[in-house]
């Protein structure tokens, strides 16, 4: 049995072991395959995630944030910053500019744990710094919604975690 096989098969049972909704793409037995998921949130209420097991390594995919509005030298250096802190992932930025957490590793060390560690590692970083990245790269936009609807009576149950610097005025960046 190849290390994709493995690694697939591996793969497989984590899923079903902890129950977590996935669809597979099989490519073959050499190639590997992919798996699409969806880690639940709380800041970030959900996160997209793909592993793909190819030849050699198992590539991971998760989608954090599309492209800030504004501040992305500030919002870049930040995620330079926590790239620092964190287990196997790292944030990275594509060509339209959304962000990602990505991470590539051997197929040898996918295990049940290490699919653990890995995908709490996702979820936790993504969690974490959805409401930085948002505070960053689009506070003139949540500002206008906050404004907006405060001037219209509009709950504003969904920007409360941005309460305390749309309530004192200047934006934070």
């Amino acid at each position: 049995m190849s290390d994709a096989s493995r690694a697939v098969d591996t793969i497989r049972t984590y899923l079903a072991d902890n129950e977590i909704e996935h669809e597979e793409t099989v490519r073959d037995s050499i190639e590997g395959a992919s798996f699409s998921l969806t880690l639940p949130g709380e800041k970030k209420l959900q996160t997209p995630v793909r592993l793909d097991v190819s030849a050699h390594a198992l590539g991971v995919h998760a989608f954090v944030c599309r492209n800030p509005d504004e501040n992305h030298a500030r919002v870049y250096r930040w995620l330079l910053e926590r790239n620092l802190r964190m287990y196997a992932v790292s944030f990275a930025v594509d060509r339209t500019g959304d962000i990602y957490l990505e991470a590539r590793l051997p197929l040898t060390s996918i295990s049940h744990d290490e699919l653990d560690r890995l995908l709490g590692s996702v979820l936790a970083n993504a969690d974490e710094s959805f409401n930085a990245i948002l505070e960053l790269g689009f506070a003139s936009s949540i500002r206008k919604e906050w404004e907006w609807r405060i001037s219209r009576g509009e709950s504003t149950r969904n920007l409360e975690a941005f309460r305390g610097w749309l309530e004192v005025g200047p934006d934070p960046a």
